[in-house]
């Protein structure tokens, strides 16, 4: 099948075989066509309404930056869709063709063909179609809007594409499905980003806002060929071309990536191979990675690298962290944007991520009888229940940090840092304490293949463990509230800096009195510590 000077052309043959596995993938069953055929009209409904809605901008002031950003949201689409729904498209999946003798040129060429059949191609070319309708007025305009409509469309396929062969290994792994999992907290929050941006806009008082993003994102592809059509119609010729320029570049760059990824799938060996092979095979004494050099030895080491490595791999664990630090992003920063928002909303962020301190063996699961055959004194348990708190404690406290100095930026409360600092990481104390005390004493199952997060007849445990966090953190710190309440009230500002020391203190403090409590009971209840996270 290889394309030779006098040998047929690999792209007729592509594109006859990706119609042909469409077609019989929609005979294997009436459903499967209906659910085509409705999406097809829903797809060209859409389309036709926002080709009409940029034909009704036509000569609005407004039209070139909503034209603008309209394609550089729906390219960064196109750029982030493989990442999260690898199984979206695969008949032309390259890993399909490794054994097959292809050049890799013939190859790209008659893939990104062939990736222009389908239903999310035809949309952006409507969507392109009907941007430079919005903004070409005038013979040079026109020029530039024939060049910017097939660039757009073929710069969205070739990045996709592109990101999807870089990633293919990936995305049919395990993290690939880490992935997936996540996709769906990935585009809630990208939906309530976009209707914070749009609720912003809403409320200014003129359109100037949009005009600078849309200045920014003019000269970035494909929506700097948009930006392009809009400059060739103000009679900026030489503009135009520049913005065009990035355009063409991408493209270039994106086949050049496109191709070379293509051709490292296909003479490169997989990791499956690479560990069958004897001669590959590390010495383990080396096998040492980043992380667990980074962390001291013994077994606060090992504790902290087996931690760390659940929240890397095990895929309910990271979704669990990933919700944390998003919500606990979002909710201060949203709050600030907000006319009455406060630095003191940092604090949601330690509170939030401090509630994964809770069923800290749940994760463990029946491998849990490996932790309890280390555990042979209250000094032991100790010591694991530390190096649990240790791994919270690094996650936690530079992520509060960075969150309430962002949260400072958007309010102008940077004198309010230092308290807001004490009153997070007392914060941060009292939810490790209560963790402490919660896990040892009302541990749970977490299944592992099963979408359930509680094992069944649990549920009550998590339930009463969400919401003792939620009274119970804010209920301990009540000593350093009535502080800061009693020093704003009585006038002394220039006092309130001693709610940092203070409040890292009493955290500490919190902390060290509930791991010396466990500790001992701990070492009592470990068979019904295991039983109980085995259960599921």
């Amino acid at each position: 099948m290889s394309a030779t000077a006098t040998g047929p052309s690999l792209t007729p043959v592509f594109v006859r075989l990706k119609l042909s596995l469409m077609r019989n993938g929609l005979r294997q069953s009436g459903g499967r066509t209906a659910a085509f055929v409705a999406s097809l009209v829903v797809v060209l409904a859409i389309a036709a309404f926002m080709v009409l809605g940029f034909l009704l901008l036509r000569g609005h002031e407004a039209a070139g930056a909503v034209a603008v950003l309209t394609v550089g949201v729906f390219a960064l689409g196109w750029a982030v869709m493989p990442l999260f729904l690898p199984s979206g498209d695969e008949t032309l999946d390259p890993s399909r063709l490794v054994m097959l003798p292809l050049r890799p040129q013939p190859l790209v060429r008659a893939l990104l063909v062939a990736s222009l059949v389908g239903i999310g191609p035809l949309f952006t070319l409507c969507l392109a179609v009907g941007a430079v309708a919005a903004v070409a007025h005038g013979a040079a305009a026109t020029v530039f809007a024939v060049l910017a409509v097939p660039l757009v469309l073929l710069v969205c396929v070739a990045l996709s594409r592109a990101i999807a062969t870089a990633n293919v290994r990936l995305l049919t792994s395990r993290k690939g499905r880490d992935m997936a999992l996540l996709s769906g907290l990935v585009i809630a929050l990208g939906i309530q980003a976009v209707n914070f941006g749009a609720q912003a806009l809403g409320r200014a008082e003129d359109l100037s806002v949009l005009d600078t993003v849309a200045s920014v994102v003019g000269w970035l592809p494909p929506a700097s060929a948009v930006a392009a059509v809009r400059s060739a119609a103000d009679g900026d010729l030489v503009v135009a071309v520049a913005r065009l320029v990035p355009a063409v570049l991408a493209l270039v760059a994106l086949l050049w990536w496109w191709r070379r990824s293509l051709v490292r799938l296909m003479v490169e060996p997989d990791g499956s191979t690479i560990g069958a092979a004897p001669d590959t095979v590390k010495d383990p004494a080396q096998g040492r990675g980043l992380l667990a050099r980074l962390l001291p030895g013994g077994r606060t080491g090992a504790v902290m690298e087996r931690c760390f490595r659940y929240i890397w791999r095990d895929p309910k664990t990271k979704a669990a962290w990933v919700s944390a630090l998003a919500i606990g992003a979002l909710v201060p920063l949203f709050n600030a944007f907000q006319e009455a928002g406060s630095v003191y909303w940092a604090c949601f962020a330690s509170g939030m991520l401090g509630v994964q301190m809770f069923n800290q063996f749940g994760q463990d699961s029946s491998a849990f009888w490996m932790v309890a055959q280390t555990i042979a004194s209250p000094a032991d348990a100790y010591a694991e229940l530390r190096d649990r708190a240790y791994v919270m404690t690094a996650i936690t406290v530079p992520f509060t940090v960075v969150v309430a100095v962002a949260t400072a930026v958007v309010t102008g409360g940077w004198n309010q840092l230092p308290e807001v600092f004490g009153l997070a990481f007392a914060l941060l104390g009292a939810m490790l304490a209560l963790g402490v005390v919660a896990s040892v004493n009302f541990p749970y199952g977490i299944p592992q293949d099963s979408r359930r997060n509680v094992a069944p007849g649990q549920g009550g445990m998590a339930v009463a463990a969400i919401f003792g966090g939620m009274f119970g953190g804010p209920l301990l710190c009540a000593p350093l509230i009535a502080l800061l309440v009693w020093l704003r009230v009585g006038g002394h500002h220039g006092l309130l800096w001693l709610l940092l020391p203070l409040g890292v203190t009493y955290g500490l403090l919190l902390t060290w009195g509930a791991l010396k409590l466990m500790s001992g009971r701990m070492v009592r209840r470990l068979p019904e510590i295991l039983a109980a996270v085995s259960k599921g």
